[in-house]
C-alpha cells in the first residue's frame, strides 16, 4: 500500500516551453533505460527477494521510481505547455502531436513505445540484482547524455537530482547483493537459485500445504 503525497519529490518549474527537449527526455519517462521500465523491473523483483534486505531496497527504490517517473512527465507536459502550431511544426514534434496532441505517452527519444520486455524479473536475486546495478547505470548515463544537451537551467536542474539519485540507487543495490552474497558460499553464488532451489526463507510447510508460503519472511 501506497501513500500518495501531492507534491514532487523535487521541484520542476520550467517556464519556456521547449518541444524538442521534451523529445528528448521523453526517453526517460518510456524509453528503453526509463523510469517506467525501473519501477516495474523493481516492484516485480521484490517478491522473490530472499531476504528482508533485499526486499526492502526493491520496494523502496521501486517505489521512488514512480515518484521519478511522475517528476519526468511533469517536466515534458511542462515543456509542452501552450505550444503553438508553428511551434509544434518548426520543433519536428508533429509526429508525437498527431497521435497524442501533447498528452503524455511512454516511448523512447526515437519515438519506440514503452516495451515490457525491456526488463526482467527473473526470479533468482544475483541475476535480477545484477541486471538493477546495470539498469542504475544505464540510467544514469541517460542522463548525461541530456545534460549535455540541455541548456536551460530549469530543466536542467531537475534532471541533475534525478541522475544524482541514480547514482545512490546503484550504491544500496551494490549493498543488497553483497547481502545475499554473504549468505551463500563462495564457491557457489551461480550454482544455483537462491530464491527457488534453497528455501530458506520459506514459512514452514502446512500439511496438505506443499511447500509452504514463500510470501512470509
Amino acid at each position: 500500500m501506497w501513500n500518495y503525497e501531492k507534491r514532487l519529490e523535487y521541484p520542476v518549474n520550467i517556464t519556456t516551453p521547449n518541444p524538442k527537449i521534451a523529445q528528448i527526455i521523453m526517453s526517460q519517462y518510456g524509453g528503453p533505460d526509463g523510469e517506467m521500465g525501473a519501477s516495474m523491473r523493481y516492484l516485480s523483483q521484490r517478491f522473490t527477494a530472499p531476504n528482508r534486505i533485499v526486499a526492502g531496497v526493491l520496494n523502496d527504490i521501486g517505489t521512488e521510481e514512480l515518484a521519478h517517473l511522475e517528476m519526468v512527465s511533469t517536466i515534458v507536459h511542462q515543456l509542452t505547455c501552450n505550444l503553438s502550431l508553428e511551434e509544434i511544426q518548426n520543433s519536428g514534434f508533429a509526429n508525437y502531436y498527431v497521435d497524442h496532441t501533447t498528452g503524455i505517452w511512454p516511448q523512447a527519444a526515437g519515438g519506440v513505445p514503452f516495451n515490457s520486455c525491456e526488463f526482467q524479473s527473473k526470479g533468482d536475486p544475483l541475476t535480477d540484482l545484477f541486471e538493477d546495478l546495470a539498469a542504475e547505470q544505464k540510467a544514469r548515463s541517460t542522463y548525461d547524455n541530456i545534460l549535455r544537451l540541455v541548456k536551460d537551467p530549469e530543466v536542467a536542474d531537475p534532471i541533475r537530482f534525478l541522475r544524482a539519485r541514480e547514482v545512490v540507487h546503484f550504491q544500496r543495490f551494490g549493498e543488497a547483493l553483497r547481502s545475499v552474497q554473504d549468505e551463500l558460499n563462495s564457491k557457489n553464488f551461480y550454482a544455483f537459485n537462491p530464491s527457488f532451489d534453497a528455501k530458506t526463507f520459506c514459512a514452514a510447510p502446512q500439511p496438505g500445504a506443499g511447500q509452504g508460503n514463500c510470501c512470509t519472511r
